[in-house]
C-alpha cells in the first residue's frame, strides 16, 4: 500500500460553489431532480435508476470490454462515457456518476480489486488494531482524486441540464468490507470488531468517513449538482448500533459537502446542495438516516428507500421532525422489472401515487438494476413516470 502525498484538506465553514458550477450558472437550478430534492413538486415527476451506469445495457458492456472495474473507474473518458449512456438511452432525469464504492480505497493506496461474480475483495481482512492502524496512516490527497474531478468535469460538460449525482459508499459499508475482507451476508467480523474493540472500530470509521467526505466533495467541486450516500450493509444493524458505532462516521462523510454553497443573489453564502441518503434493509432506520443528514448539516436532507417499505409509510416514519417532512426517493421493486407490463405498470403507478405523501419524490428502484434487465424496460418506466 502506497500513500499520497498531498495531505487531507478539512473543509472550510462556508465555500461557494465555482461560477462555472451547473448550480450557479443555472444549467440544472430548476432541473425536475434538483426541485424535487428540495421539497417541490416539478411539472414531470423525476425519475433515475440506481446502477443504472451500465449494467444491463449492451453499449456499456462494449465500451467495458477487457477493462477491470476499478480500472474503469479511474479512466476520466470511459466513466464519463458511461455516466452519460443511460441518460441517452432512457431520458432519465439525472445522471448518476459511474464508480464504485471501494473506489477511494483504491485511490487512498489499499489493494483492493472487484472480482467478477465475488464483488470487491481486499488482500486481507482488517481485524486488529495493528490492521487498521496501517490503514488510517494512509491519505486521500487532492492529487490522487484527479481522475474523479476529470471525469465528473467531462460528464458535466456533456450534460446540459441534466444534474450529475455524486455518489459515494456509507463508512460502515467500507468499514465492513475492510473487516470481513470480501462480501459477506451478515458481516458478523464487522460487527463483532464493533463490540470487542469500540476504539479501533471508531478509528476504522472516522478514516472510511474522510475517505468518503473528500471523494463526495471533489464530486460536486468538479460539477455534481447533488450526492447520494449508499450504504449496501446498514440494514444488517439495530438502531442502537446504528445510532452509536455508525452514525457519526456518515455525519461525518456528508459533512464534508454541507458547507457547500450556491451564491446567493445578495452576495451572502446562499443556498446548500440536496444530498439523499440510502440504505437496503433499512426500514427500521429511516428516521436514524435522516438525522444523520440533519447533523451533517445538509440543507435539503432526502431518504432513499428500498423496495420493503411503501412510501407512504417512509413518509410518515419521517414526518416527525422539527423541520417537517423530507422529500423521498424511491422504490420500484427490481424484481419486477422482468414481471409481465401490466403488473409492472401498476406497482409503478402505485409508487408513485404513494410518493405523493411526502413533499417531493425521486423514482428510483428500491435497489440496484439487475444485470438481465431489458433495457427497453426502464425506458418504458421512465416515460410512464413522466406521463403521471
Amino acid at each position: 500500500m502506497t500513500s499520497p502525498t498531498v495531505p487531507a484538506e478539512t473543509p472550510s465553514a462556508s465555500t461557494l460553489l465555482p461560477a462555472d458550477h451547473p448550480l450557479v450558472d443555472g444549467r440544472t437550478t430548476n432541473a425536475p431532480l434538483v426541485r424535487a430534492l428540495r421539497g417541490g413538486r416539478p411539472d414531470v415527476t423525476p425519475v433515475w435508476f440506481m446502477r443504472q451506469a451500465g449494467r444491463s445495457l449492451p453499449e456499456y458492456r462494449e465500451v467495458r470490454q477487457g477493462i477491470g472495474m476499478l480500472d474503469s473507474c479511474l479512466r476520466p473518458p470511459l466513466a464519463a462515457e458511461i455516466t452519460l449512456q443511460p441518460v441517452r438511452r432512457h431520458h432519465v432525469d439525472a445522471a448518476v456518476f459511474f464508480s464504485d464504492i471501494v473506489v477511494p480505497l483504491r485511490l487512498a493506496g489499499v489493494d483492493v480489486d472487484i472480482k467478477a461474480g465475488v464483488g470487491p475483495v481486499m488482500d486481507q481482512p482488517y481485524r486488529t488494531a495493528e490492521d487498521v492502524a496501517r490503514l488510517t496512516s494512509l491519505t486521500l490527497g487532492d492529487e490522487a482524486l484527479t481522475p474523479i474531478a476529470e471525469a465528473v468535469r467531462l460528464t458535466v460538460a456533456e450534460l446540459g441540464d441534466v444534474p450529475l449525482l455524486g455518489f459515494g459508499g456509507a463508512p460502515f459499508t467500507l468499514a465492513a468490507y475492510l473487516v470481513e475482507g470480501r462480501p459477506s451476508r451478515d458481516h458478523l467480523a464487522a460487527r463483532t470488531l464493533m463490540h470487542a474493540d469500540p476504539e479501533t472500530w471508531a478509528r476504522l470509521t472516522a478514516w472510511t468517513a474522510e475517505l468518503t467526505g473528500r471523494f463526495l466533495r471533489a464530486q460536486v467541486l468538479a460539477g455534481a449538482s447533488a450526492v447520494q450516500l449508499f450504504d449496501s450493509w446498514a440494514g444488517s444493524l439495530s438502531l442502537a448500533d446504528y445510532a452509536t458505532h455508525v452514525a457519526p462516521s456518515s455525519t461525518t462523510a456528508l459533512s464534508h459537502v454541507a458547507d457547500l454553497r450556491v451564491p446567493g443573489t445578495d452576495g451572502g453564502t446562499g443556498d446548500g446542495l440536496p444530498a439523499i441518503h440510502f440504505g437496503t434493509g433499512t426500514g427500521h432506520l429511516l428516521p436514524a438516516l435522516r438525522d444523520v443528514l440533519d447533523a451533517a448539516g445538509i440543507t435539503h436532507p432526502a431518504v432513499g428507500v428500498d423496495y420493503r417499505t411503501p412510501l407512504d409509510e417512509a413518509a410518515a416514519l419521517l414526518a416527525d421532525h422539527p423541520r417537517g417532512a423530507v422529500p423521498v426517493q424511491g422504490n420500484i421493486d427490481p424484481a419486477l422489472l422482468g414481471a409481465p407490463w401490466p403488473v409492472l405498470e401498476a406497482h409503478v403507478r402505485d409508487v408513485v401515487a404513494r410518493g405523493q405523501a411526502a413533499p417531493g419524490h425521486v423514482v428510483n428502484l428500491g435497489h440496484g438494476v439487475p444485470p438481465d434487465t431489458d433495457p427497453t424496460v426502464l425506458t418504458r418506466v421512465v416515460e410512464l413516470v413522466h406521463s403521471l
